[in-house]
């Protein structure tokens, strides 16, 4: 879809609830209840990250190469493959959804589902995350991260036609979860299968600003979470939907809710494991200061039971700005932006493809609003070859990135572009 019919669409979705991550919001947050002395979580400590290089990485030249050229996308949101699967790439849509594209040519294959009259799409509600399961070849699993009619995030489980691969069942097989929003914006949405083949869940702190509710902090609410479930054994109703895995931190903790992963985060707007380290990378959108990444290496457990700070926390500083606050306990970014270059994050990948070799190992991420996409890499422990690509910004508003099979990373926005990154 052009530019121009998307542009008031494309702003009234940026300024009325992303107003939350770019400005005041109007309200101030009550006193936290802050969660970081349970006994279930831990802390992490980070090294300060340096400020973006000025030179590219390894003399690296890189360009954005248009995928969809001949397919009209409508704010795409997420792409994912099947498992083993290196012919087709799956496209989300925020109105609900999924477009096969041929990953060569970028010719449409057909409508794999349309659940648009399940889905709100106000604001940032919309079909917001999409995952297929890691045995789909054999039981055609897959699964969808949604807002419905009622503002609820649904994560809903549906089945490949059994009779035609490019097509799926229209209803769903399985709810696995449905958790109420207070407000319209923040719902997260990300999903995605862990090495560990859990599956993760981010949601956000339910919206308005300032997490008016406390729910970040607040363990016995879902909300502004990292979630951990264990959805291979589920079956058709009512045999349970998901199990919680012995091992998530807070199981058996009075008053806990035994799913949670990962606490403290505001909207955590897109998530990633690094496919070859297992570690976590985890973009969290900022209230009016400060857009960030989290890092958690598998080898310290991968996020688990860690507290990333919100809404004590704005990325590395007290939340609201000039108040007095503590961090103990609390895991601090490893990289951060203030508003004076973006305002809204979206989180990316590390690069584990083959056609560009000195990529290995780097990290993307970008700004919707400014469009900047940066990457850098993690190595013993630091933050280094922190670099802001000019030639990569798409001059469009970037709403996700993406990951095929084979490791080549894709970058979308809000104009209905899909762009793949090669050298220049």
């Amino acid at each position: 879809m052009a530019k121009a019919s998307l542009g008031l669409y494309v702003v009234f979705w940026l300024a009325v609830p992303l107003l939350a991550a770019c400005s005041s919001g109007g309200n101030n947050p009550p006193t936290p209840n802050v969660a970081a002395s349970a006994p279930c979580l831990v802390s992490q400590t980070q090294t300060p990250p340096p400020a973006p290089a000025p030179g590219p990485p390894q003399g690296l030249s890189l360009r954005l190469e248009q995928v969809n050229s001949a397919v009209s996308l409508v704010f795409p949101l997420f792409l994912a493959s099947p498992p083993g699967d290196n012919a087709r790439i799956f496209v989300i849509e925020k109105r609900g959804t999924v477009q096969i594209l041929n990953r060569d040519t970028g010719t449409l294959v057909s409508t794999f589902i349309d659940i648009s009259p399940l889905v709100s799409t106000g604001g940032e509600q919309g079909l917001l995350g999409f995952a297929f399961d890691p045995q789909y070849a054999t039981n055609r699993r897959f699964y969808l991260s949604y807002t419905d009619t009622n503002g609820k995030s649904v994560i809903a489980r549906f089945l490949a036609d059994p009779n035609n691969p490019n097509q799926a069942l229209p209803t769903a097989d399985h709810i696995i979860l449905t958790v109420s929003q207070p407000f319209s914006n923040h719902n997260g949405g990300m999903i995605t299968f862990g090495q560990d083949g859990f599956l993760y869940i981010g949601l956000g702190d339910g919206g308005s600003a300032g997490d008016p509710g406390n729910r970040a902090q607040n363990l016995s609410d879902l909300l502004g979470k990292l979630l951990r479930i264990d959805i291979s054994q589920s079956g058709p109703p009512p045999l349970a939907a998901y199990t919680v895995p012995p091992s998530n931190p807070c199981v058996g903790q009075p008053g806990v809710r035994s799913e949670i992963w990962s606490v403290g985060l505001r909207n955590p707007w897109r998530f990633s494991f690094d496919r070859l380290s297992g570690d976590l990378y985890l973009a969290d959108v900022g209230q009016r200061d400060r857009e960030e990444v989290n890092l958690s290496p598998l080898g310290s457990g991968g996020g688990k039971g860690i507290n990333y700070g919100w809404n004590v926390l704005e990325g590395t500083i007290c939340f609201p700005l000039g108040a007095s606050c503590s961090s103990a306990g609390l895991t601090q970014p490893v990289v951060e932006y203030d508003h004076g270059s973006g305002c809204s994050i979206t989180g990316g990948y590390v690069y584990r493809g083959s056609a560009i070799a000195a990529l290995q190992g780097t990290y993307f991420y970008g700004d919707f609003c400014t469009s900047f996409i940066r990457s850098f890499r993690y190595v013993n422990g630091q933050v280094t070859q922190h670099f802001n690509w000019a030639s990569l910004n798409p001059g469009e508003n970037i709403t996700s990135f993406g990951e095929d099979n084979q490791g080549e990373l894709y970058v979308m926005t809000a104009q209905g572009g899909l762009y793949r990154i090669v050298l220049n």
